[in-house]
């Protein structure tokens, strides 16, 4: 062999122990040769792939290339692997491209990539990075959408590579990261709807905007949303959603699906058997050609008729049911499903279950703020017919709350921004006074606990100026706010004043008929009063004396003329005194054993402050002389 054809393995050894190359100068000398000798022997090499060189400074340096073996990358890697020559035409596959693409060794090598129409590089984006490649690789993303709806994604490098005989092509490497995009996407979309339903306010459609989600998961299908009452035990269909499906639905029903009430006895029992627990995961029923035990018919609660059912499955060319339950915690919100055609499948069922189970915690958030919302309209009803002025106080001692009879009471209406001070200063003008409010109210609320009631009585003045007497019951909520209730007591204390002052009066005349009667009571001639109607009402101790009767019960309640001897006599004197008369004059009585005797009476009318007779007095003494000293009936 002569020295100049052995120069390429001399310079292969020679860079073999430098790695971190040479120049050409430095290997001339190195190998005693010429240097134009030595370049042209380095470039025929870095074109085969031998060598390969760098700049540093104005010098090229080489070294060896750092060459893996096709073979071994082929069989090893994961990645989809398609070598092609200048004209494209596939050199080699690896076994995992092979699999991928469903086709044999002998029918894809030798075949040109723009003919042999595989998946993904054949596709036009694929086929521009390589038709375009130079001596840079590329790094592409390739988007690949198949029959049906379905997309794969895939990281495609284009590798410019040289032969062993020098020749150039490219290799292609795909890494499949259609599960690393879907999982990306799905998160974002979860994000997104969670946001979504967040800000959805109470009067935009949440079902419609939930089908619409369900479709951008599972495109060119058919959705809809059943909801749930179960105080009424009945489905309402609430939003369908699909090409066409709602047009057709109507057609075939005669009337709009959104709206249509499914009406449900229990939903729990035979022949459903369903739980919230069981409705939470995503279920599937074949509805064509040989359905589950569930049929479209049952689906419906039967409350759509059954050729109807069969109608629909037929114009809409529907063979599966997907659905869930629309769950949280025990409770169940509604039902969503997916009308699937025949080849359509559900990808990306974690998330949408995950989505409606958003949904669901979303509707839940619902009822709980409708609740509220009917619950605090309860609350301010009760305080706004409330006979009390009632106002709630937050912790930067701000009103937050009124109610009407608060400013009936004090004439002003404090807003959302004014503080108790400044209420203060409105209702209580005298600066002494005011200070001896303000002194009391933090003297309470310092001795109280949460939920004590702090009742006190304040002077104020309202907007006209009237003075007014307010009894105020405050009480801290646990919370911190202040809730005070307000009552407006001037009639009710002047009512009282006045009723003092009447009771004042009633024992001064208590006092002096107290008086009046120990006069009547001590006196020694026999008194009796008696009412209108002549019955005795009162005798003092000589009437009884006179009479010889013990106790006074003994002659109370009798008529007057049992007394005396002619009867008639006494009832003619009666109505003369009860008209307004007086009479004197002495007649005979009987006493309490019978004995009879002469007494001297004296009746005068009993006249009231408006000048109405309210009865007689009678006043009797035994007469000195006359006396007969016989019984009754003698």
């Amino acid at each position: 062999m002569q020295p100049e054809q052995d120069i390429p393995g001399r310079i292969l050894r020679t860079l073999k122990f430098r790695p971190k190359g040479l120049t050409i100068t430095e290997i001339a000398k190195a190998l005693k040769a010429n240097r134009n000798s030595v370049s042209k022997h380095l470039e025929v090499m870095q074109a085969a792939g031998q060598v390969e060189s760098r700049l540093v400074g104005n010098a090229k340096v080489y070294s060896i290339a750092q060459r893996v073996p096709l073979s071994a990358f082929l069989c090893f890697t994961k990645n989809l692997i398609l070598v092609l020559d200048a004209d494209l035409t596939i050199v080699q596959a690896n076994d995992q491209c092979l699999a991928r693409f469903g086709r044999t060794r002998e029918e894809l090598v030798g075949q040109n990539l723009r003919e042999a129409a595989l998946p993904v590089v054949s596709g036009p984006d694929a086929l521009a990075v390589v038709e375009t490649l130079e001596r840079e690789q590329v790094i592409t993303d390739i988007c690949c959408r198949h029959d049906g709806g379905r997309e794969s994604f895939y990281h495609m490098q284009a590798i410019p590579t040289t032969f062993e005989g020098g020749e150039k092509g490219c290799t292609l490497v795909l890494e499949d990261t259609t599960e690393q995009k879907r999982y990306t996407r799905n998160m974002t979309f979860l994000s997104r709807t969670a946001i979504d339903l967040v800000d959805l306010q109470p009067v935009e459609d949440i079902y419609g905007y939930t089908v619409e989600r369900m479709l951008e998961l599972v495109p060119g299908a058919y959705a809809y949303i059943f909801s749930y009452s179960e105080a009424e035990h009945r489905f309402a269909i609430r939003a369908v959603a699909g090409e066409g499906f709602r047009e057709g639905l109507t057609e075939l029903l005669g009337r709009d699906p959104v709206g249509l009430v499914l009406p449900v006895v229990q939903v729990f029992d035979a022949p459903y058997r369903q739980t919230p627990l069981s409705l939470r995961g995503l279920g599937e029923f074949v509805l064509r050609p040989e359905p589950s035990p569930w049929s479209l018919y049952d689906v419906c609660f039967r409350a759509i008729p059954e050729e109807v059912c069969e109608a629909i499955l037929e114009r809409f060319d529907i063979e599966r049911l997907c659905f869930t339950g629309l769950v949280w915690r025990d409770r169940l919100f509604g039902i969503a499903g997916i009308f699937l055609s025949p080849g359509r499948e559900v990808e990306n069922r974690e998330t949408i279950e995950s989505f409606l189970r958003q949904v669901s915690i979303a509707l839940a958030r619902r009822e709980t703020a409708e609740q509220l919302r009917l619950s605090e309209a309860r609350f301010r009803g009760m305080l706004d017919s409330s006979p009390f002025g009632v106002t709630l106080i937050d912790h930067d001692r701000q009103f937050v709350y009124v109610n009407r009879r608060f400013v009936e009471i004090f004439g002003y209406e404090p807003g959302s921004a004014t503080t108790s001070a400044e209420w203060v200063r409105q209702i209580v003008p005298d600066d002494g006074y005011r200070q001896e409010v303000i002194d009391a109210w933090h003297s309470d609320l310092e001795r109280s606990v949460p939920g004590q009631i702090r009742p006190r009585t304040f002077t104020i003045r309202d907007r006209d100026g009237k003075k007014k007497m307010v009894l105020s019951r405050a009480v801290t909520l646990p919370d911190g706010t202040q809730y005070v209730a307000c009552e407006d007591i001037t009639e009710e204390a002047r009512a009282y004043r006045l009723l003092v002052a009447d009771i004042a009066d009633l024992r001064r005349r208590e006092q002096e008929l107290l008086i009046k009667d120990r006069a009547i009571a001590s006196t020694r001639r026999a008194v009796a009063l008696l009412a209108p109607d002549g019955m005795v009402t009162y005798a003092n101790a000589a009437y009884l004396t006179l009479w010889d009767y013990p106790t006074a019960e003994e002659v109370q309640g009798s008529h007057f003329a049992r007394f005396w001897e002619r009867p008639d006599e006494i009832r003619e004197i009666i109505r003369t005194v009860l008209n307004g008369g007086a009479w004197h004059g002495e007649l005979t009585g009987i006493g309490n054993s019978g004995e009879t005797f002469r007494a001297d009476l004296m009746g005068t009318p009993i006249v009231g402050k408006d000048g109405r007779v309210l009865g007689m007095m009678a006043v009797a003494t035994r007469a000195q002389k006359g006396a007969t000293g016989r019984r009754a009936g003698a």
